[in-house]
């Protein structure tokens, strides 16, 4: 189906829609990760956190009104919109709304991703959108909504789900539709066991992003209904969606890139393997997200820091990065980082070397450290001479290493209490 793209037909749909971003999430697979923060918290890309890619992508999409779901741990998160996002303007009716779990109903917290929706119907009402664009706050990946809403408005849908490609022997961690040769939805099952293949590839399975269109009307039908259904889990996935197939017009739309005709990228940074995977790739020659797009570009709070310094010189020791990305703020003291990922304020000192690693903000790194195949969240200091990364068994005895042998060390694996609770 060709999708009417023309600036003014995109820019109208634009302009009457809602964004809701779920962000209260904790996020378990990160593991420490998300002991003190919210997923959609967690640092990513050397500058950036995990929120700023579904806010950049409303933004860039001409989706200016949005409203920011919160739970679990999210003062960090609270913080970062407030000092990064607060440019929009009010009087063009412009704004991005913090929504935290506030028992506006009835006397709980979320209980689910639509119980959180339902738990806003209010707040929705007042703003009175003709559409409602729902956003898993915790992927990272580049997309225009507008064409999302075109395709939704000129199909006649009543709901819209984004879908991706997704490995069979992988789709079973993702909600699974079957679909007909309209891509209107005829199944969907959240997780299941045994994932249904796509028609004509038995390899993919094409699987929920997350992602959901709906006509404002029937959102407010659909959540009030679940919420009197006793034993409901209050799920999009799990309730709504399964049940509105069979009883409106729900199509899928796949996320293709719109230059190549092939799936665009899309990553769910939900294990530390994932994250330290995720985060490397972005140092290669030609990655697949481009974070030097200036077409669509990637918005967040940036703090006021001097460029990164290397300094020494001698054979012994230089001051070098080679095959990495080194964020401001950053100095690399008579130490060699190779193949790595350094966020704001790092300080690697003196014959130390950092090898595929992670490094997030404001992390010092001593004198004659090895650091191998790690993520070092934010506000550690590397004792000198410490070894990570080069004996698992040894690692673990400290710190977490995940299945595919990622030391992920903490502020207090290292015994420094960063976050104090009395």
């Amino acid at each position: 189906m060709k999708v009417n793209k023309s600036p003014r037909f995109v820019s109208n749909l634009t302009r009457n829609t809602l964004a809701l971003i779920m962000a209260g999430g904790r996020g378990e697979r990160l593991k420490h990760l998300t002991t003190w923060r919210t997923k959609p918290a967690v640092p990513f890309g050397g500058k950036f956190r995990i929120i700023d890619f579904p806010l950049s992508n409303c933004i860039n999409s001409g989706i200016r009104k949005i409203g920011v779901l919160t739970q679990y741990k999210a003062h960090s998160l609270i913080l970062h919109i407030q000092r990064g996002w607060g440019h929009l303007r009010g009087e063009f009716g412009e704004f991005v709304e913090l929504l935290p779990a506030q028992q506006r109903i009835e006397a709980s917290w979320y209980s689910g991703t639509a119980d959180s929706i339902y738990q806003n119907l209010d707040i929705i009402r007042a703003h009175a959108p003709e559409y409602v664009l729902i956003l898993a706050g915790d992927h990272i990946y580049k997309m225009d909504y507008g064409t999302m809403l075109a395709r939704h408005v000129e199909s006649e849908a009543d709901i819209t789900v984004g879908c991706i490609d997704v490995p069979v022997e992988k789709a079973s961690a993702f909600g699974v539709m079957g679909v007909d040769n309209k891509y209107r939805i005829r199944s969907f099952i959240e997780k299941p066991e045994k994932p249904e293949h796509s028609p004509g590839n038995p390899e993919v399975a094409l699987c929920s992003m997350g992602i959901y269109i709906f006509n404002t009307d029937l959102l407010f039908e659909l959540l009030i209904r679940d919420a009197d259904t006793p034993n409901s889990s209050h799920d999009f996935g799990k309730n709504i969606i399964p049940y509105a197939i069979e009883k409106y017009r729900v199509i899928a739309h796949p996320f293709i890139d719109s230059n190549s005709a092939i799936q665009a990228y899309w990553r769910d940074v939900g294990t530390v393997d994932a994250f330290w995977e995720a985060n490397l790739e972005l140092i290669g020659v030609t990655p697949e997200l481009n974070l030097y797009d200036a077409e669509w570009p990637i918005w967040t709070h940036q703090e006021q820091l001097p460029p990164a310094k290397f300094i020494f010189d001698d054979d012994d020791r230089r001051g070098m990065a080679v095959d990495s990305m080194v964020s401001g703020g950053c100095i690399i003291s008579g130490a060699r980082v190779r193949h790595s990922l350094l966020f704001s304020n790092v300080c690697v000192e003196d014959y130390s070397k950092v090898d595929s690693s992670v490094i997030m903000p404001d992390v010092v790194i001593g004198k004659n450290c090895q650091i191998f195949h790690a993520v070092i969240d934010k506000g550690c200091e590397i004792p000198d001479g410490m070894v990570i990364g080069r004996d698992n068994e040894e690692d673990k005895k400290r710190f977490y290493v995940s299945p595919n042998g990622v030391v992920l060390v903490t502020p207090d694996m290292l015994g420094q209490k960063v976050h104090q609770v009395r």
